[in-house]
């Protein structure tokens, strides 16, 4: 495993973390507690450090695993929630967000993971008018000097939202998570040019095009109505689907799964500092830890980044 430093914060992070928002139910499967712990004690082993999980990825149930899985070895992980978001059934869900709401959600967040501080609690896609309410911002920066929060982030909406990431320094945001992968580069265009003059610690999210550059599915795949891809229209899935393929034959290096080629494909750019991709077995887990070690050569020249 690599580790980077996460922008201008005292963490060091794993290139490679874990996303949980699999663990809410929203993925086609269901977890049970041992699986989970399996899941986390294989990451630590792989030297993983960074978990990313959410108030919403089920209520709350995604922190309670993660809360189980890590009680006994806590301090040895990097631990980012979120608040925003109240979860009421599958793909159901309301915007929360006042000041009073984001203590309300950190308290039961602290709850579930079994644990008296959160190193990063990230804003969750608010909009640019409720993110710079300064009631809101000042009690996070509050919850940070009560030591509830190590460092306050935010997870942007959308993955070109220059707005909130170009005020980051002023509300005392220190680490941007933003979608990102071979599929969507629009953070390439002003959001990463941001972070970087910032000195900001960049999560990259869904580097795996929520599954599509996993390697597993083929132009024609039908995903269930339970699983969150199966919500997407379905033009739209196959016609990514028919992008995965064609990059396969062109870009992926021969005998490199296409998954690991993924994560440290998002991983060459400068700005970003680790990849979350989620997993459902302990598989993935070593699967996506192995991106750490590729080393890969990407078209777009680092040139073009700057």
């Amino acid at each position: 495993m690599k580790y980077r430093k996460l922008g201008s914060t005292n963490l060091r992070v794993s290139v490679v973390g874990i996303g949980t928002w699999q663990f809410g139910g929203e993925w086609n499967k269901n977890f049970s507690q041992d699986e989970v712990d399996q899941m986390f004690r294989r990451g630590k082993e792989l030297g993983v450090n960074l978990i990313d999980t959410a108030e919403c990825y089920g209520d709350h149930t995604s922190e309670a695993f993660i809360g189980n899985a890590i009680q006994s070895d806590r301090k040895d992980w990097i631990l980012a929630t979120k608040f925003g978001h109240v979860f009421h059934g599958n793909f159901e869900r309301t915007n929360e967000r006042s000041a009073a709401d984001a203590v309300k959600q950190l308290e039961a967040s602290l709850k579930a993971l079994k644990t008296d501080y959160v190193d990063i609690l990230q804003y969750h896609s608010l909009a640019d008018a409720e993110f710079d309410i300064q009631e809101l911002q000042q009690t996070l920066i509050r919850l940070k000097q009560q030591g509830k929060v190590r460092y306050i982030g935010n997870s942007i909406g959308s993955n070109d939202n220059a707005h909130q990431t170009d005020a980051s320094s002023k509300a005392q945001v220190e680490v941007i998570q933003v979608i990102y992968n071979r599929l969507d580069k629009k953070p390439e265009e002003r959001v990463f040019a941001s972070c970087m003059k910032q000195n900001l610690g960049v999560l990259a999210r869904v580097p795996l095009a929520s599954g599509f550059l996993s390697g597993k599915y083929k132009p024609g795949t039908k995903f269930d109505q339970s699983d969150v891809r199966g919500k997407w229209e379905r033009p739209d899935a196959q016609q990514r689907l028919l992008e995965v393929e064609q990059i396969a034959k062109t870009e992926l290096p021969k005998g490199v799964p296409m998954a690991r080629w993924a994560l440290a494909w998002c991983l060459q750019h400068p700005a970003v500092t680790s990849v979350i991709p989620g997993c459902k077995n302990v598989e993935q887990v070593e699967q996506n830890a192995a991106a750490a070690d590729l080393e890969i050569v990407r078209s777009d020249h680092p040139q073009a980044w700057k």
